[in-house]
């Protein structure tokens, strides 16, 4: 069993396959949340987003709460927001926020082997997260 006192890490970076197979698609030009941001420099949550955002929020429940309700506010300001989700479909947050708002939802095959630093300081990108994934497109408006 794993050891689940360890400190969980919420910096995780989305694997190359995924971010530029939706770049094609929408051509992003901000990420609210990028991989070992400072945020004290500037915060995702406090800020405004430019027009095309890619949305790989921490998962850990506050913090992916509040990106995807900043999404969808930003989205009903005409603001082109896709997330990459754990798929928790029985979630308040899933009822009651993302799918009144979705424009589209794609389930992904397999799950995601994100890219980042381990509980022990290790860079790993060959393990997969303990949920399926979903990218959801917002409705502009």
């Amino acid at each position: 069993m794993k050891n689940r006192n360890l400190n969980n890490i919420d910096d995780w970076a989305t694997p190359d396959y995924i971010y530029d197979e939706l770049n094609k698609e929408f051509n992003f030009n901000f990420d609210p949340c990028p991989l070992q941001h400072d945020i004290n420099k500037w915060d995702g949550l406090k800020i405004e987003w430019k027009e095309r955002n890619f949305i790989n929020p921490p998962y850990s429940r506050k913090l992916k709460d509040a990106f995807v309700k900043k999404a969808i506010e930003q989205s009903k300001k005409g603001k082109l927001c896709v997330l990459l989700l754990p798929v928790s479909t029985s979630t308040k947050l899933f009822h009651h926020y993302i799918l009144p708002n979705k424009k589209e939802i794609r389930f992904l095959f397999k799950r995601v082997k994100f890219e980042g630093y381990n509980t022990f300081g290790e860079f790993v990108n060959n393990k997969c997260g303990m949920h399926d994934s979903m990218i959801v497109i917002l409705k502009n408006k």
